[in-house]
C-alpha cells in the first residue's frame, strides 16, 4: 500500500512490520538507512529521511532522501535474522532498478544487508576492521570528530587530526559529552580521543557517566562489547538519567547521537553555559524553536546533515577504495562543508540548509522544507 505524508510517499511493506519513505517522489534514485526498533514510526521515519534529502544535496549529489523503518527487537538475533532475509527480498526489485538504496541504520549492521550486495558490491572499506572495530562503525564518528574540530578552530589541511591553520588547537584538550554510547557514539569518542579530546561524559538508555577529567574510551568499548547499553552501569562512576547528559555536563561539544527531537526548546534552554558547540551523530536532533534558542544563546548548532554524512561518503567511494583514501576524503569533504557553513551570518545551520536548498533548485525543483524535528 501506497500513502503520503506531506510530500512524501509512504510504501507500506507486505512481509514485515515496516515501510518506506520516500522524500523525494519520483526522484530517479534515492536513498537511506533501514531502522528497526520496537517503536519506530511513520513521523520519525519521515524526518528522517528529509535529513538524507539535505545530506545528499550538501554533498551535491542528485538524490532522493529516503528511510525504511521496521518494527522489531535488534537483540532478537534469529527474529531479526529472519525479518531482515524478508525486508532485503522485498526491496530487492527496487534495489535492481537504482530506485531505492540501502545500508544500515540503528538496529542493523551491513551483514543484514548482503542479500542486496550481489551485484552491487559495497566498497571494500566498508567491509574492513580498524583498531578493532568495524570500519562502517568509524565512519560516521569520524565526521562528527572532523566537524566539531573544524567548528572549535581546527584545521582540515594536512594530515588526520591536524590543528589546523595559526596555531589553533581544535578538540585538542576539549571535552566532548556523547549521547548514545552505541556503534556511532563508540567511534566518536574513539576519534575525539585520538585527536586530543577528553570524552567528559556518555550516556545510553541505562545512564550517563561523566568524568570532567575524561572518561577511559578503551575500556567503555570494551564493556560494551561484554554488556551493551550496561557498559555505563559497569564503569564505576556515579549513574545519573540518561537526560542529565544534557542538564549536568559542562562540555565543550555536544554530540546528540539517538533518536530525532532529542534538542528541543527546553533542553536548548537548559544546556550548561560550557557548551560551544553541537556536532550531531544522529538526523535531526534540533526542532526549529531549538535552533533560534541555540542560535540566541550563541551556541555553535552544527548542521546534522553534514556532521554525519561519513557513512554516505563512505558507501559512494569507488569500490577499491583503502579505509585511508575514505577518511580522507571524509576528512576534506566535512571540513570544507562545515567550514563553508560557518561564515553564514544565520549560523552553519541556517547556512548548510541554503547551500543544500540551492542545489536542490538546480535539479528538482522548490525543496521541501529544512529537515527539524517535530514542535515539542
Amino acid at each position: 500500500m501506497t500513502g503520503r505524508n506531506g510530500s512524501a510517499e509512504i510504501v507500506e511493506l507486505g512481509s514485515v512490520p515496516g515501510f518506506v519513505v520516500f522524500d523525494l517522489p519520483g526522484a530517479p534514485l534515492s536513498a537511506g538507512g533501514t531502522r528497526l526498533a520496537p517503536d519506530v514510526s511513520v513521523a520519525e521515519v519521515a524526518v528522517l529521511a528529509r535529513s538524507m534529502t539535505y545530506k545528499f544535496a550538501a554533498l551535491g549529489e542528485r538524490v532522493g532522501g529516503a528511510k525504511a523503518g521496521l518494527r522489531g527487537d535488534p537483540a532478537d538475533r534469529a527474529g531479526k535474522a529472519a525479518l531482515m532475509a524478508r525486508f532485503c527480498a522485498e526491496v530487492r526489485p527496487l534495489t535492481d532498478a537504482g530506485r531505492f538504496l540501502t545500508g544500515p541504520d540503528m538496529g542493523t549492521t551491513e551483514e543484514d544487508f548482503a542479500p542486496l550486495r550481489r551485484g552491487r558490491a559495497a566498497p571494500a572499506a566498508i567491509r574492513a576492521v580498524v583498531a578493532g572495530l568495524p570500519f562502517e562503525d568509524l565512519l560516521t564518528g569520524y565526521g562528527v570528530a572532523v566537524a566539531a574540530e573544524t567548528a572549535l578552530g581546527g584545521g582540515t589541511e594536512g594530515s588526520k587530526g591536524s590543528k589546523g591553520p595559526k596555531g589553533s588547537k581544535g578538540l585538542d584538550g576539549r571535552s566532548a559529552a556523547i549521547e548514545g554510547f552505541g556503534k556511532v557514539g563508540g567511534g566518536v569518542a574513539r576519534e575525539i580521543a585520538r585527536r586530543g579530546g577528553r570524552v567528559a561524559a556518555v550516556s545510553t538508555v541505562a545512564g550517563c557517566i561523566a568524568d570532567p577529567s575524561g572518561l577511559d574510551v578503551s575500556r567503555l568499548l570494551t564493556l560494551r562489547r561484554t554488556h551493551g547499553d550496561a557498559c555505563v552501569l559497569r564503569y564505576g562512576r556515579p549513574v545519573l538519567s540518561p537526560h542529565e547528559l544534557f542538564t549536568e555536563v559542562n562540555a565543550d561539544v555536544l554530540v546528540p547521537g539517538t533518536r530525532p527531537g532529542t534538542i528541543g526548546a527546553q533542553t536548548a534552554r537548559s544546556l550548561p553555559p560550557g557548551v560551544r558547540v553541537i556536532a550531531p551523530a544522529a538526523n535531526a536532533p534540533y526542532t526549529a524553536a531549538a535552533a533560534e534558542v541555540l542560535r540566541q544563546r550563541g551556541i555553535v548548532a552544527l548542521p546534522d546533515f553534514v556532521c554525519n554524512a561519513g557513512a554516505v561518503i563512505g558507501y559512494r567511494s569507488a569500490v577499491d577504495a583503502t579505509p585511508d583514501q575514505v577518511l580522507a576524503d571524509v576528512e576534506a569533504r566535512i571540513g570544507e562543508l562545515i567550514q563553508a557553513a560557518l561564515g553564514h551570518p544565520g549560523g552553519p545551520l541556517a547556512g548548510a540548509c541554503e547551500q543544500a536548498e540551492g542545489f536542490l533548485r538546480s535539479w528538482w525543483g522548490e525543496p521541501p522544507g529544512a529537515p527539524f524535528a517535530p514542535a515539542d
